[in-house]
């Protein structure tokens, strides 16, 4: 396997999906360059390039990791495509005051509304991937699904899904479980 593959492989486990993947995704919503989103999550361009490309594997800061976490959070509301240029603005600079210290919640962009918006699936997922990639490498994961899956299948399958799987599958099987 040649190393942009497999530095790509690692930032699945990592991050649930390329980090290229990522910020495509999330530029293209909010309309930001590259540039632009580097600056909001704390970055230099040519840093955000190289993680981009797969040249890098691994963001160092867990504030940056929070900040980036923060905006895909931001990118996937229902909501977004109907916000102003200014409240987008507004959530940006929010994003990028946060600190990334470690609290009960991770740190949301959020533009002032009549109400709070409804924890996604996609954050409660996330928590819990974070949760076990913290304690644990993919390996690891993999391994202690190995050895409870013939007696807790079902654990196992928690394992494997939430520990080293994609966001998006963990999302799904979420919410074929929560109903």
């Amino acid at each position: 396997m040649d190393q942009t593959a497999d530095n790509r492989r690692l930032q699945i486990e990592l991050y649930g999906e390329p980090l290229g993947e990522m910020v495509r995704r999330i530029s293209g919503t909010l309309g930001l360059t590259q540039a632009r989103l580097a600056e909001t999550i704390g970055l230099s361009a040519p840093m955000l390039s190289q993680l981009m490309s797969a040249q890098r594997v691994k963001i160092g800061n867990p504030a940056v990791v929070s900040r980036l976490q923060a905006l895909d959070e931001f990118a996937r509301r229902e909501d977004v495509g109907q916000l102003t240029p200014d409240q987008v603005r507004l959530a940006l600079e929010q994003v990028r005051g946060t600190t990334g210290a470690f609290t009960n919640s991770a740190p949301r962009a959020t533009v002032a509304q009549p109400a709070a918006p409804p924890v996604t699936s996609r954050a409660i997922v996330r928590q819990i991937q974070e949760l076990l990639r913290e304690v644990a490498s993919a390996e690891e994961i993999q391994r202690a699904a190995a050895l409870i899956g013939a007696e807790s299948p079902r654990l196992a399958e928690l394992l494997t899904v939430y520990g080293t799987g994609r966001t998006d599958d963990a999302v799904a099987h979420f919410e074929r479980r929560s109903g």
